[in-house]
Order: C-alpha cells, then sequence, then structure tokens
C-alpha cells in the first residue's frame, strides 16, 4: 500500500494555538471490501504522535460519498490530528447509485474491517471513535446505536468481527427516516436524496431512534437551531432517547447555526468533538 508523508505548512492548516502543523503519514485508498465488482475505500491519516485512539468520519452529504484532496481532509481533521487521533475517511457505496438499506451495510463493514485489522493499522479497536454531519450523522448514530458482535458463520473474516464502537458525534443528524422514505416505483421518489428510494418498510431498521438501547456508547449531538434542510427538532428527540435509556449522552445548540456549520460555529463544534473523543476514547486533550 503506497504510503506518502505530508508535510503541511499552511497557516490554514495550522490547528489553533500552535506554530506548526504535525506530520501526517496519509495512507490513500484503503480497500476494506467491493460492491458489485467497485472497492470500497477509506483513507488513513495517522499524526505522528498517534496516541492508538482513532476517529472514523463518515463522508456523506446526502448519503453521496465523494472523494476529497488529501489536503482538503487534512485541514478538516487537523484539530483531531494535533490532538493525536488517527482519522479514517471513510467512503460508502454512494447515492443515486445505492439506496440508504444498501449503505448502513457498507459503513458497518469499514467498522468490522478496521477492528479485524486494527493491529496493522496500528489502532486500538477499543478506541475508535466515529463522527459525521447530516447524512454522515445519521450514518454513525447507526454504528454506534446499532452495532453487533459480526456473525460467527460467516465465511469472511470481515463479517465476523463486530462493528461496536467506543463514542459517537453527529452534526445535525436525521434520525428517523420513517417518515422521509419513498417507494422505488412511487410518483412521489425523492430527486434530490434519492437514496430514501426504498420501501418504506425497511425505514425502521435504519432509523437511529428506534435502536436506542441502554449499552449505547457516549454521544454527543450538535445542531443549529436555524437549520432548514434537517429540523433541529431531529437532535432533541434523540437526546430525548438517549436520555430516557440511560445513555452518556450530550446536546449542543448553536443559537443562529444552520445546516453545515461555518466560521466560529465550525470551531466551536469540532473543539467540543474533539473534548468528547479525548475524554471518551481515553485521549484527552490538553486544553
Amino acid at each position: 500500500m503506497p504510503r506518502m508523508i505530508l508535510v503541511v505548512a499552511l497557516l490554514s492548516l495550522l490547528a489553533p494555538g500552535s506554530g506548526w502543523a504535525q506530520d501526517v503519514t496519509v495512507t490513500p485508498d484503503v480497500v476494506y471490501g467491493h460492491k458489485y465488482g467497485m472497492a470500497l475505500t477509506f483513507d488513513v491519516f495517522e499524526p505522528a504522535n498517534a496516541n492508538g485512539a482513532a476517529v472514523l468520519n463518515v463522508v456523506s452529504g446526502g448519503w453521496r460519498s465523494a472523494w476529497r484532496p488529501h489536503d482538503v481532509s487534512q485541514a478538516r481533521y487537523q484539530a483531531l490530528l494535533d490532538a493525536g487521533f488517527t482519522v479514517f475517511a471513510v467512503r460508502h457505496g454512494s447515492s443515486p447509485k445505492y439506496v440508504l438499506p444498501e449503505i448502513v451495510p457498507d459503513v458497518r463493514r469499514a467498522v468490522r474491517y478496521i477492528r479485524l485489522n486494527a493491529r496493522r493499522l496500528g489502532v486500538d479497536p477499543e478506541r475508535l471513535g466515529v463522527w459525521g454531519g447530516s447524512a454522515g450523522g445519521h450514518l454513525s448514530l447507526m454504528l454506534g446505536l446499532g452495532s453487533d458482535r459480526g456473525d460467527p458463520s460467516a465465511e469472511d473474516a470481515v463479517l465476523r468481527s463486530g462493528n461496536r464502537v467506543a463514542a459517537v458525534v453527529a452534526y445535525y443528524p436525521p434520525v428517523d427516516l420513517r417518515p422521509l422514505a419513498r417507494g422505488i416505483t412511487t410518483e412521489n421518489a425523492n430527486t434530490r436524496f434519492p437514496a430514501l428510494n426504498f420501501d418504506p418498510s425497511e425505514a425502521s431498521s435504519i432509523s437511529p431512534i428506534v435502536h436506542v438501547s441502554g449499552d449505547d456508547p457516549p454521544t454527543l449531538l450538535i445542531h443549529g437551531d436555524a437549520d432548514g434542510l434537517v429540523p433541529v427538532s431531529n437532535s432533541h428527540d434523540m437526546y430525548a432517547a438517549l436520555q430516557e435509556r440511560g445513555v452518556e449522552s450530550k446536546v449542543i445548540i448553536i443559537p443562529g447555526a444552520g445546516h453545515g456549520f461555518r466560521g466560529a460555529d465550525a470551531e466551536l463544534a469540532m473543539t467540543a468533538l474533539v473534548d468528547w473523543f479525548g475524554i471518551h476514547l481515553g485521549a484527552r486533550t490538553s486544553n
């Protein structure tokens, strides 16, 4: 697998309060599975000060999972990297080719693969967090709240591995897909988000709020109260369900923030995210 060292010197990539950026080893396009002959891949960003904990970023917007240049991704992850976290940029089978019941198994497989290969990847399988925004937030919650121990009868070693994560952060996630699902052949098919054009009878199986249980991992929700795409009520309802079942959880509502954080709102959310993973993955930040 090719590896390259990216030494980032641009001021825009420096962590707040630091005078330099960490050296980061990037391993691109690790294949964690195949789907109808196509590779499912993630990129690995490993900082020089890696502490063994890792965060999986579910790369998904509208359940479309696009490749990003590594310098763009690293800028997004710099605060996590500076805190010693290895970051996996996980891509899934993308809409419009695939609908949600076909997408959720992909991200679950990514966790299984990382846990199975944790030693080779340089991470602790018991110190994995997951994070995403919007569709990525939905999929992150599905990973946190709908995990299993793997299928011991599976021929594929990856599928025999569990997919549990130790902590979750979700930005502005849709949490109940039941009112959103559209039948594939219906006249009211969703053209903006074709991943929602699936059999409504499957909606409960991929709605995070349905899967809350007392053994779920610590979960942080961050949402803007001016979100015009995914109403803030999603995070309020998710938080209430987590609290009702005794799951360690927190919700941060950012006044005036819309869908997709910018500027100070993005900094606030990232600071909270790094702190959450620092506490719950056993790698506290210095702040």
